[in-house]
């Protein structure tokens, strides 16, 4: 066997990653970036519903390479396989629920400091329970419901990370991809494309 056969060969997804920590980053810094977190939301539904198949999920999701990334290349996860009951129906459709309450109340939220009567509130709300300050991340002000929109989109994303990392590092890097709300809508997606 050549040393050319034994490297595996990476594609251009290989790389998808990056995008996720810039993400992340840029958010980190001005909140008004967390709007890109629409294109993680989009791509996959159209990618379902136009394809009648999960390739975003398989190949191009940057959040599920990222914890490739962390779990083998920086070797902290534990490579434990997770509990059957994470990947069940009832937990997965339970879970997409529970996401969808906190995304159209993001939605409420934004729709409220749109038309005035509820005051932009700079935070995040990380792990579905905590507000945290996130005011240094708006340097350039632009219309209240933008901003507000653009604080819940990031703190949802932020969580999603967070429960993410955490499930690496104690069972497989892609843990999370079990139960994914964007993983489980696509698969409806497909489930119901390919009966027609």
């Amino acid at each position: 066997m050549t040393k050319l056969t034994r490297i595996k060969a990476h594609h251009w997804y290989d790389y998808l990653w990056i995008v996720s920590a810039t993400y992340f980053m840029l958010g980190f810094f001005n909140i008004v970036f967390a709007w890109l977190g629409i294109i993680c939301f989009m791509i996959p539904l159209l990618m379902a519903i136009i394809s009648g198949s999960q390739g975003y999920c398989n190949r191009y999701c940057g959040r599920g390479q990222l914890f490739l990334q962390i779990g083998n290349n920086l070797g902290l996860s534990r490579g434990r396989v997770a509990p059957r009951w994470l990947s069940s129906t009832w937990f997965r459709n339970s879970f997409l629920v529970f996401f969808m309450f906190f995304f159209i109340q993001m939605l409420v939220f934004t729709w409220q400091v749109a038309n005035g009567s509820r005051s932009l509130s700079e935070t995040s709300h990380l792990l579905w329970t905590f507000h945290v300050s996130w005011h240094f991340a708006y340097p350039v002000e632009v219309e209240p419901w933008v901003a507000q929109f653009a604080f819940g989109l990031y703190g949802i994303m932020l969580t999603s990370l967070i429960v993410g990392i955490v499930l690496t590092m104690v069972y497989r890097p892609r843990t999370w991809c079990l139960f994914c709300p964007m993983g489980n809508m696509t698969q409806m997606i497909c489930k119901l494309k390919n009966k027609e």
